[in-house]
């Protein structure tokens, strides 16, 4: 499995993500971002997301397009870190095919919204853990730690991607 599916297929049901940009003084900042449906067949390296063009994000992303989206989902105790560039578009055609009636509430007026725009993120390389979300293996990790005096090694719960830097 190429590390682009594996990738979709880790981030399947974690719909949103903390995006963090950074401002020309080096200030981090994170918001919460939704993550627009792409499906495993046809993703091609890009992470998509509706924002306003008229926001502080998109100043950042002009000034440094480099990105980080992290995405949890806490009860499968999955974790990711994704790094890339982002693109700001008004393509109205992706749009369209991006489009979702629910986006209504951050887009009253829809995709008539002359402020409207996407983010693609061009993924270069993302990090992911996959920790079991069993209390009983936690509990298990806890008496060994306590046992033998030595952490819980959790490095066989990550993985390192890298995607093409499409």
């Amino acid at each position: 499995m190429t590390d682009e599916k594996k990738l979709i297929k880790f981030l399947d049901g974690m719909e949103y993500a903390m995006m963090t940009t950074s401002n020309r003084d080096g200030g981090l900042y994170s918001r919460p971002m939704a993550t627009l449906n792409v499906e495993e067949d046809e993703f091609d390296g890009k992470l998509w997301f509706f924002t306003k063009l008229n926001t502080p994000k998109v100043d950042e992303l002009k000034e440094n397009p480099h990105v980080n989206l992290s995405y949890m989902n806490s009860a499968k105790q999955k974790y990711a870190s994704v790094s890339g560039r982002a693109d700001i578009s008004q393509d109205r055609q992706k749009m369209s095919e991006l489009w979702n009636p629910l986006f209504s509430t951050w887009f009253p007026e829809g995709l008539e919204d002359p402020e409207i725009a996407l983010i693609s993120v061009s993924v270069d390389s993302a990090e992911l853990w996959d920790s079991p979300p069993s209390s009983v293996v936690q509990l298990a990790g806890f008496i060994k730690a306590k046992i033998t005096g030595e952490a819980w090694d959790h490095s066989n719960d990550q993985e390192k991607l890298h995607l093409r830097g499409h």
